[in-house]
Parts: C-alpha cells; structure tokens; sequence
C-alpha cells in the first residue's frame, strides 16, 4: 500500500516544527493535515479521520493528552487510528499517560531525526 493515498495529521503549535514536517511528509507522498493546537487538531481528526496522527502534547486551547482522549472516545475510527506523540517533554507521568490511551510511540523531537520521524510513520503503517 503506497503512502501516497496516506493521510497523515500533524499537530504542533511550533510554526517551524509543524512546516518542517509538514514539508518532510508531503515530500514523501503523504497528504498532510495541519493543526496548531489541540482544539483545532481534534476537530480535523474527527473530520477527516486521517490514517495516522503526529500529535505534540504541550499545546494552546487543548493539550495534546486531552486530544487524545477525545480521539480515543470515538468509537470507530478514533479508538484504532494510530497515535505517535513527538513532543520535547520526556515526563514519565505524561509518557504513561499516553500509552494508557494506546499510543504506538512517544517520540521525544531533539532525539530523532525527520527522517527517522517518516520511517517510524511507514513503520505503523505497514502494520495496519
């Protein structure tokens, strides 16, 4: 399955993060979504239900954790869409928090290179 009919939702409320890998996906042959904030992130998701989210946690309006437990209340295509948090924060309390609503990874954004971003992202969907 060719990721160019992938839809990938990226939300993070740092402009040059969000671009960048915005930029790195479509480059790729995804489509891309974007939100800068939780509020505005959840309300695309549910809209348009893309194959995988990219989800920030320390966000404006919404948090990415509170997104997320939004996400996984929809009973359908919200409880099994898959989740990779890349965030700065490495809290272990967050970093549970997220696996308990069923996160594939939890990336933290100075430990991993875009590219290593797009291979963890081919890597999850490949397993669906």
């Amino acid at each position: 399955m060719g990721e160019e009919n992938k839809t990938i939702l990226v939300v993070d409320d740092e402009a040059l993060i969000l671009r960048s890998l915005s930029d790195k996906f479509k480059q790729e042959g995804f489509s891309v979504l974007e939100a800068n904030n939780g509020e505005a992130g959840l309300e695309i998701a549910l809209e348009n239900k893309p194959d995988l989210i990219l989800l920030d946690i320390i966000m404006p309006k919404m948090d990415g954790l509170i997104m997320l437990k939004n996400i996984r209340e929809d009973k359908e295509w919200g409880k099994k869409v898959p989740v990779i948090i890349l965030s700065n924060l490495s809290d272990s309390d967050k970093v549970a928090e997220a696996m308990k609503n069923q996160v594939f990874d939890f990336l933290v954004k100075s430990d991993w290179a875009l590219e290593d971003v797009v291979k963890k992202v081919r890597e999850k969907l490949r397993m669906q």
